[in-house]
């Protein structure tokens, strides 16, 4: 028979042994350390579940194929709800930023921008590209021209009208939207399959804080202000090449022209990732052409707004809704009342 004492120590160990095992209780009102937070939180997740959930005028269609079999990049479709019969509606394809090799059709800013679109009668197609050096130009290019070639290949099934095409696109994609509205009907740069016989000239161009000369970056301060030119980076090189005659090639500067599709450019002051003078001399370029150019600058907005957020997934506000000028602008150049 065991003594009390030991009676007693087995008591206290189990005691002891549940305790340790046992999840930690909580600490009501209070908030967990945001440094302590997994890394995982910080996925797609909540912008899956957001588009999933559209707005209640907004049909949405996820990964949607639209590339040579084989490829396993989608698109992904924002479509007005309860439309007449036999409506056909203006289209916009959305290009993503991420420096060519990162970013993805669904993040918080291309929902909110889809969305919004599909709720002002729009449809809106949301793609990803080849990125990294698989994505080595022209392919990235040739990819968001053949999004433009589906919406056409598609235009009866979807309800599109074919002649009122635009393309928008912020960052890395600001620069491939410029490209895809500067370069159509460059034999060079066209995609050979999967649509023959189907265009991919736009009719109006979204440019939101693009890069558009790749030689001429320039560093800036912390308040966004150019400074010094700065060095093409070892990864855009890779994409792009290695020499000046093929980073102009790559520019939608080089391409400025009169008969440009019309071209809005947003750009925020305090952008310190790509300068706001990649927008000015866009914008002075087009301009000097006789190009049809609108410019918005917004002055306490840094890089990857949207239309409504300066951050958008975490929701802070822009300084202003810049959407109802941005779908006036489409309206006027697509020819809708």
């Amino acid at each position: 028979m065991k003594s009390p004492l030991a009676l007693t120590m087995i008591l206290f160990l189990s005691v002891l042994s549940a305790w340790s095992q046992s999840p930690a209780p909580s600490m009501s009102g209070q908030s967990p350390d945001p440094s302590a937070v997994s890394a995982a939180s910080d996925t797609s997740t909540s912008e899956v579940n957001e588009f999933l959930n559209p707005p209640a005028g907004v049909e949405t269609r996820g990964d949607v194929s639209y590339l040579p079999e084989g490829r396993k990049e989608k698109m992904d479709l924002y479509l007005p709800k309860n439309r007449p019969a036999g409506t056909l509606s203006p289209a916009v394809l959305l290009i993503h930023g991420g420096g060519w090799t990162g970013g993805d059709k669904r993040q918080a800013r291309e929902i909110e921008i889809g969305s919004t679109l599909a709720e002002n009668g729009f449809i809106a197609a949301s793609i990803n590209y080849a990125m990294k050096s698989e994505g080595k130009y022209p392919l990235n290019l040739q990819d968001c021209k053949n999004g433009i070639r589906y919406l056409r290949a598609h235009a009866k099934e979807l309800g599109i009208d074919q002649n009122k095409i635009a393309v928008l696109g912020g960052s890395a994609g600001g620069h491939l939207a410029l490209m895809v509205g500067y370069t159509s009907g460059d034999a060079s740069l066209a995609p050979t399959s999967p649509y023959p016989g189907f265009t991919d000239n736009v009719s109006a161009v979204i440019d939101m804080y693009g890069v558009t000369d790749i030689g001429n970056r320039k560093k800036t301060d912390k308040e966004g202000n150019p400074q010094q030119l700065r060095e093409v980076e070892p990864q855009v090189k890779k994409i792009f090449g290695e020499t000046e005659s093929d980073w102009k090639k790559a520019s939608p500067i080089t391409y400025v022209r009169k008969d440009v599709p019309p071209t809005m450019i947003l750009q925020g002051r305090k952008d310190t990732t790509v300068d706001r003078d990649q927008s000015q001399s866009l914008f002075e370029a087009l301009t000097k052409a006789g190009a049809v150019t609108e410019i918005i600058y917004l002055d306490k907005a840094g890089h990857t707004f949207s239309f409504k957020y300066a951050a958008t997934k975490a929701k802070k506000p822009l300084e202003r809704d810049i959407g109802p000028e941005v779908i006036t602008f489409l309206k006027k150049h697509l020819g809708i009342s």
